[in-house]
C-alpha cells in the first residue's frame, strides 16, 4: 500500500491547531521583546532651576482614564502613576491610544497626557502648571498588548513642562525640562 501525497483533514486540523498554539504565544508576547529591557525603575526627571528632581517607581494600568476619541474597540487607555525619589511628590500620566505609541512617538502633552505632577525639594514645592502645555516626545520599547503585558515597557520621555514653584511666601512659573527612560510595571 502506497502513502498518499495529500495530507487527511485530521493532519490539517492538527497542523491549524498547532499554529494558532504558536501564533497565540507571539501574540501574548512571551518573546523577549516585551519588557523593561533593563530600564532603571528611576529614571525619570524634571531638571528646574537648577535642582533635579527624579521620579520612578511607575507602574501602569489599563483604567480608560483619559479614552481618545476615535480609538479602535478594545483599545484601552492608559495610566500610569509614580512617586518622587526622596521626596513626597508624584506623577500621573495618561496614555489615550497605547496601540499607537507601541508603533511611533507620541505628542506629549496630547498623545500622552502629564495628568499630575508634585515634588518638593525640601525648601520648595513644585506642581504641575496646568495653563501651559507640555511640549515634546514620547515613546515605549518592549511594549505588547498595548501596554496591558506583565512584563511591563519602558517609557522614554524628552519634553518640556512649566511648573508652578512655591518657595515660602514666593510663587512663580518655571519651566522644567522632563526626561530619562523609565521602566513601568504592570
Amino acid at each position: 500500500m502506497s502513502l498518499s501525497r495529500f495530507r487527511s483533514n485530521t493532519d490539517l486540523v492538527c497542523i491549524a491547531l498547532a499554529a494558532g498554539a504558536l501564533a497565540a504565544s507571539v501574540v501574548g508576547c512571551s518573546s523577549p521583546s516585551c519588557g523593561t529591557s533593563g530600564a532603571s525603575a528611576t529614571g525619570l526627571t524634571a531638571d528646574v532651576a537648577g535642582i533635579t528632581l527624579t521620579f520612578g517607581t511607575l507602574t501602569a494600568s489599563a483604567n480608560n482614564d483619559c479614552p481618545a476619541t476615535g480609538a479602535p474597540a478594545g483599545v484601552v487607555s492608559l495610566t500610569i502613576n509614580g512617586s518622587q525619589v526622596g521626596g513626597t511628590g508624584l506623577v500621573t500620566f495618561c496614555i489615550g491610544r497605547p496601540d499607537l505609541i507601541e508603533q511611533t512617538s507620541q505628542a506629549l502633552g496630547t498623545g500622552v497626557q502629564v495628568v499630575d505632577m508634585t515634588a518638593d525639594n525640601g525648601s520648595c514645592t513644585f506642581a504641575i502648571d496646568h495653563t501651559a502645555t507640555p511640549t515634546g516626545t514620547v515613546h515605549t520599547a518592549g511594549m505588547c498588548d498595548n501596554g496591558t503585558n506583565k512584563a511591563g515597557f519602558e517609557l522614554v520621555i524628552d519634553g518640556a513642562l512649566s511648573l508652578k514653584r512655591t518657595c515660602g511666601t514666593t510663587v512663580d512659573s518655571v519651566a522644567a525640562a522632563l526626561s530619562g527612560s523609565v521602566a513601568v510595571a504592570m
